[in-house]
């Protein structure tokens, strides 16, 4: 982050926090409107104002720092770009709408500069941001000597704000790679910052999730029994998926399991209901705001669809395949306001544009983290080694299969097929969520034989594409750190 954009941010803090028990989705307990005068000593002098400041960096996630408008939450790497820069740049989807804040021509072809990478650079300080209100969080607790902010509460903010830094920076280095590792709030110590090596980012996301896991509830009390605060099985989840992308299959089989035979957690078996608020589904959602005048009960990617899947992604689906009945809609008429006649677009959402309405409640919260995608973890960890090996593999693939409509794999499966068929399935039921298919491609060497032969994205730039570039913003400002090859 550049020193000029720190300094703002420790002038805006007391703001922050001042506004945060306003704009935060409701925790466990209810806080009194601030006054204009708090500041952060008052903030994390009690265990209410103390937890509204965490709330108010989940909210900030899905419904950004603008009210009033829908484009509050739109360019947060956590409401809905990541998704949809990540699903244009890999094999998704195609653009609708090349003009104007959400143009996605140069990710649909991969064609990016550094000069008009725009959205790309939200994901980056979206990102940041969300990393500085967490570390805000970590040093406020920490600094407090107030006997109202008593020691359980202490240990669980610290332990949810860890946890929404490793996420923040998971994403960073997927789109980015080599980042900087900001855990301070101090100027300066982070101005100048150079970029840490992806494999020490790694260890810091995988300590702040162990430490995390350790400490943070097993429950949903938090939330009041939605699964809106990220407990100790979100930080788990989030292991396991960074442990299968370090390849360390053994630890993402265990990390993964443990989610799976959680009782708190179930596949629904009708495919309708899995995004839904009480889904049990659910490891981790986030709560949007209803006060938008815009977006009103819809999610920020349920509201803006300017995409259609491709034709490799429509393919990708086997006949039969409930999930391209379920979760794509082939008119986009509650999404777009032009749809395309004969084009496919993601129905994961189901409240958009045209059916949203301010005086009912949300049917869907935003999806971060499901239970699906843990069966997908071990069964590729599986595939790799992991214990249960071929055999355990097949069955969480079926597991998924089955509820999707399909049938069972067959038994015999070599290594190779089985991994092509592991691919698969995470390209069908994680489609449209998070980047997933973006990320796949990358980490397992795929993504230069599929997206080069792809039409809309000839004649290929080069594999640089694959990661996205630092923002010029700040570079200019920071002398330490250096652009990605080829931009």
């Amino acid at each position: 982050m550049t020193i000029d954009s720190l300094k703002t941010k420790v002038i805006c803090l007391l703001c922050f926090f001042a506004l945060t028990a306003q704009m935060a989705c409701k925790k466990l307990i209810e806080v009194d409107e601030p006054i204009n005068t708090l500041t952060t000593t008052e903030i994390f002098s009690t265990d209410a104002t103390a937890t509204s400041a965490m709330a108010g960096v989940y909210s900030a996630m899905i419904n950004g720092t603008t009210s009033g408008s829908a484009s509050g939450g739109f360019q947060e790497f956590s409401a809905c770009l990541s998704t949809q820069l990540a699903g244009m740049s890999s094999d998704e989807f195609n653009t609708t709408n090349v003009f104007g804040y959400n143009s996605m021509a140069n990710y649909n072809t991969n064609h990016l500069t550094a000069e008009d990478a725009g959205s790309s650079t939200s994901l980056w300080t979206s990102a940041y941001d969300i990393i500085y209100k967490s570390n805000s969080v970590i040093e406020g607790v920490a600094a407090s000597t107030s006997a109202s902010l008593h020691d359980n509460v202490r240990k669980e903010l610290t332990a949810e704000a860890k946890f929404v830094r490793a996420f923040c920076y998971f994403y960073l280095t997927n789109f980015f790679g080599d980042v900087p590792m900001v855990l301070t709030v101090d100027f300066n110590k982070t101005e100048n910052l150079p970029r840490m090596p992806q494999q020490q980012v790694y260890q810091q996301i995988i300590s702040d999730l162990t430490d995390a896991q350790a400490v943070i509830a097993t429950d949903y009390s938090a939330g009041n029994g939605e699964r809106i605060i990220p407990n100790k099985w979100a930080a788990t989840l989030l292991l396991a998926r960074v442990y299968l992308y370090t390849g360390n299959y053994s630890g993402a089989f265990t990390q993964s399991s443990a989610v799976i035979n959680n009782s708190l957690f179930g596949l629904e078996p009708d495919l309708n209901n899995v995004f839904s608020t009480n889904s049990r589904e659910a490891v981790w959602q986030l709560k949007q705001t209803i006060t938008d005048l815009s977006l009103k009960n819809a999610t920020p990617e349920g509201y803006t669809t300017d995409y259609t899947l491709t034709a490799q992604l429509s393919a990708a689906f086997e006949p039969g395949d409930q999930r391209k009945v379920k979760w794509v809609d082939s008119t986009g008429l509650a999404y777009s306001s032009y749809p395309i006649p004969n084009s496919y677009y993601p129905h994961k959402y189901i409240i958009g544009q045209y059916n949203a309405d301010a005086s009912q409640p949300p049917p869907q919260y935003y999806m971060v983290l499901r239970l699906a995608e843990a069966y997908l973890i071990r069964a590729e960890a599986e595939a790799n080694g992991a214990t249960g090996g071929a055999a355990s593999a097949i069955a969480d693939l079926n597991v998924i299969r089955n509820r999707a409509g399909l049938p069972d794999l067959n038994n015999n499966l070599a290594q190779q097929p089985l991994k092509d068929a592991v691919a698969r399935e995470r390209q069908v039921e994680l489609f449209a969520e998070w980047g997933h298919r973006w990320f796949d491609l990358r980490r397992t060497g795929q993504a230069h034989s599929v997206l080069s032969s792809i039409p809309a994205k000839q004649p290929w730039a080069g594999d640089y594409q694959l990661l996205y570039p630092i923002p010029l913003t700040e570079i200019k400002f920071d002398h330490n750190l250096s652009q990605n090859t080829g931009y």
